[in-house]
C-alpha cells in the first residue's frame, strides 16, 4: 500500500510560491516567509493563489507532486500534474467502458449503492448514540427508505434511472441532516444544499470539504494510472474531474459530512469563523480555513481497517485504495468493483 505523505496547504492569497533547491519557498512582498522541503510532500494546495514559478511547477511535475489551485471560496480551479504514469491498456479500457452507458451503469451503481449504504449507516449510528436528542422514528423510517433504494440501485443498468435513485436518496438523507447538528443550532443549520455560492455556514464547510475530497480522489486515480477526467456516472465535461466525483460519492457522507458535523458538534468552529457577503454568500475566514485544513490533515492520518481489503490504513489512503480496486476491476482482476461499505 502507498505511503501517505503530507499535503501543504497555503491559505494566504498574497503568497507567491517559488523553488530553491529541493524546497518550496513562500514569498510575500518580496520577503521569504517560509521554506518547506518537497521530498515529503504529495501535494501543494493553495487557496486564492498569487502565483507559482515555472521552476517550481516543473520540479513538482517531475517528482509527481500535484499543485492544486483553489479560489478564495474553496472552489477548484486547476491542478498541475506531471506525465501520466498509467499504462495505455488500462486507460483504453476505461475509455471503452465510459463510452458504453450500460457498462458504465454497472460500475456507477456500486458507487451509488456504497453512498446510500454509508448514509444509512450514519443514520443508524445516530439512533444508537443519541436516541434522546433526535427523532428516532423519523431516522428509522428514512433508513428503511434507503435500504429499499439500495436494492433498486443494485439492479439498475440505466444511468438516468440511477441518477434519479441517487437523487431520491439524497433528498431523504438531507431531510434529517439538520437534526445531526447537535450543538450551536442558532448559527449552524441545514435547510438545503447550496453550492455556488454557499448561503450558510454549514454549506460553506461542506463545499470546502467536498473540494478537498475531490482533489485527494483525483490525485489517487492518477497515481494508479486512471484518467480522473473520464467518469462513468458523471459524464464528460471540460475541466471536470468526473471519475473523481464518481469515486468520492461513497465517501461523501462518512468522510466529508461526518468531518464537518464533528467540527460543529465539538465546537471547534463557531459563528466568528464566517463572513457573510452582500450577495448572501458565506465564506470562511482565513483563520477558519487554516483551522479546517489542519483538522482535515489530522483526519487523513487516522487509522481504520479497510472493509474489503481487511488491511489497516490511514483515512487519507481510502481514495487510493478505492482507485486501486477500480483499476483492478477494469483490468479484469476482479469480477466487480467493491464499494467502500463502512460500519
Amino acid at each position: 500500500m502507498k505511503r501517505l505523505l503530507n499535503s501543504l496547504y497555503i491559505t494566504q492569497p498574497d503568497v507567491y510560491l517559488s523553488l530553491d533547491g529541493d524546497n518550496i519557498v513562500l514569498i510575500r512582498d518580496q520577503e521569504k516567509i517560509g521554506r518547506v522541503p518537497l521530498h515529503n510532500l504529495e501535494s501543494v494546495i493553495t487557496v486564492g493563489f498569487k502565483g507559482a514559478s515555472p521552476a517550481l511547477m516543473g520540479y513538482c511535475s517531475k517528482k509527481n507532486i500535484s499543485i492544486v489551485f483553489l479560489s478564495s471560496t474553496g472552489r477548484f480551479l486547476a491542478r498541475v500534474i506531471g506525465e501520466s504514469n498509467g499504462n495505455v491498456i488500462l486507460r483504453k479500457k476505461q475509455y471503452q467502458v465510459s463510452s458504453d452507458e450500460v457498462a458504465s451503469a454497472r460500475i456507477a451503481r456500486n458507487f451509488i449503492a456504497g453512498k446510500i449504504y454509508n448514509s444509512k449507516w450514519i443514520l443508524e449510528r445516530m439512533t444508537r448514540d443519541y436516541p434522546l436528542r433526535i427523532d428516532v422514528a423519523k431516522f428509522k423510517s428514512i433508513s428503511k427508505q434507503l435500504s429499499s433504494l439500495i436494492r433498486e440501485v443494485r439492479e439498475c443498468e440505466d444511468l438516468e434511472r440511477l441518477r434519479g435513485l441517487e437523487g431520491q436518496a439524497a433528498i431523504s438523507y438531507n431531510r434529517v441532516f439538520d437534526e445531526m447538528i447537535l450543538q450551536q443550532k442558532e448559527d449552524f443549520f441545514f435547510r438545503s444544499r447550496s453550492r455556488r455560492p454557499p448561503l450558510d455556514n454549514v454549506n460553506a464547510m461542506l463545499s470546502f470539504a467536498y473540494t478537498l475530497l475531490a482533489n485527494d480522489t483525483g490525485a489517487a486515480l492518477e497515481s494508479v494510472g486512471l484518467d480522473a477526467y473520464v467518469g462513468f456516472l458523471h459524464r464528460d465535461r471540460p475541466g471536470r474531474i468526473s471519475l473523481a466525483l464518481d469515486v468520492m460519492e461513497e465517501l461523501r457522507g462518512i468522510y466529508a459530512d461526518k468531518f464537518v458535523l464533528s467540527l460543529i458538534n465539538k465546537k471547534i468552529f463557531n459563528k466568528k469563523d464566517f463572513i457573510k457577503k452582500e450577495n448572501g454568500s458565506v465564506l470562511m475566514t482565513d483563520d477558519a480555513r487554516r483551522k479546517f485544513l489542519t483538522a482535515w490533515q489530522s483526519k487523513k492520518q487516522e487509522k481504520i481497517t479497510h472493509p474489503y481489503l481487511g488491511e489497516k490504513i490511514q483515512w487519507g489512503l481510502v481514495p487510493y485504495a478505492q482507485s486501486l480496486l477500480l483499476a483492478r476491476y477494469l483490468r479484469g482482476d476482479l469480477d466487480e468493483y467493491p464499494s467502500f461499505l463502512w460500519k
